[in-house]
């Protein structure tokens, strides 16, 4: 029996699991004037842009981002025991987390991460501004949230377990 691929849509991309995810860097809409613009399916890029982080908040640690569809947005935020910078646009929310916060961690699909905080341009606005002046969000209870949000156990390389005897 032979199998059949399903097209994806424009702006998605599918998880290990196989289902449609949406693509944070990928729009269903076209660029005016392309070719094929009048009925092709050519997803058309967005550009990129950094968060900015609101003045008076320290980011010696560096700063990357780590992205989730907005219908978590709402349950993570609610669920977190400690709050960075928050962004949003209509389809994305984005928690500011020290950089390199996707070391030695697999995010789960859906979620994306984004190194130097550079991520698609989609007008995101602040929507939550942290009480201190640190603009992180701690990195291990938002992959643990994260990772239970999706379903998917969570997974970090560690060092090496040697077999002393």
């Amino acid at each position: 029996m032979a199998t059949r691929m399903i097209p994806l849509l424009p702006g998605t991309r599918r998880s290990p699991s196989g289902e449609r995810v949406p693509d944070p860097r990928r729009s269903a809409g076209l660029r005016p004037g392309t070719p094929g613009a009048t009925g092709s399916s050519h997803p058309r890029e967005l550009g990129a842009i950094r968060l900015s982080v609101p003045v008076g908040l320290h980011t010696g640690l560096g700063c990357d981002a780590v992205g989730v569809p907005a219908r978590f947005g709402f349950k993570i935020l609610s669920r977190l025991p400690a709050k960075g910078c928050v962004y949003a646009d209509s389809d994305w929310w984005w928690w500011l987390v020290p950089a390199g916060s996707d070391q030695d961690v697999t995010w789960p699909l859906p979620a994306c991460y984004a190194r130097g905080a550079e991520i698609p341009d989609r007008r995101p606005r602040l929507i939550h501004h942290p009480d201190g002046t640190s603009p992180y969000t701690p990195p291990i209870p938002l992959y643990l949230l994260v990772c239970q949000l999706t379903g998917i156990a969570p997974s970090w390389a560690g060092p090496p377990v040697s077999s002393a005897r």
